[in-house]
């Protein structure tokens, strides 16, 4: 986002496939990986926005709620389920914890994601994202769009990706 700018020279690329039960995430991030702040932690987590973390929102096609996951390149995750923008935000129950895999060298950051969903295929729209947190502390926010003036993943404009119904 424009207004969270980074000094390092980034590119970022992510995509999805409807798989069994769920869905399969890449995200792939390319510049300097070792200016990264990739932190350790495994397992459910909480405020997963506040480091680099890898994102996607989820919306039943005409519904205002949505379900939000974060993924760190250490192993964390978190799931969460909105009523309304940025309202009524409630832990998310999984069927299993999603699978988190990284590779990484000097120059290229890959979290590739199995995610087991807990409800029914359907009509959805999709938004991809993601945080960088430099090992400097500066934050920058990356997403397949950026509809207002300031980061906002939440924002349904952003949600550009339709998945059909199965």
């Amino acid at each position: 986002h424009p207004s969270a700018p980074s000094a390092a020279d980034w590119q970022f690329e992510a995509d999805v496939q409807g798989v069994p039960g769920g869905l399969g995430l890449r995200y792939l991030l390319r510049g300097e990986v070792g200016r990264l702040r990739l932190g350790n932690d495994r397992g459910r987590g909480r405020e997963l926005w506040k480091q680099t973390c890898c994102e996607a929102f989820l919306a039943p096609a005409g519904a205002t709620g949505y379900f939000e996951f974060n993924f760190t390149p250490s192993g964390a995750w978190a799931a969460y389920r909105f009523d309304a923008r940025r309202q009524g935000m409630q832990p998310l129950d999984l069927p299993r914890p999603p699978d988190i895999t990284t590779s990484r060298d000097d120059r290229r950051l890959e979290v590739t994601v199995q995610l087991a969903l807990p409800f029914a295929s359907g009509a959805w729209r999709l938004g991809l994202a993601a945080v960088l947190e430099e090992q400097v502390g500066t934050m920058s926010y990356w997403a397949l769009a950026h509809p207002g003036p300031q980061p906002d993943f939440h924002d349904p404009a952003g949600f550009l990706l339709d998945i059909a119904a199965a």
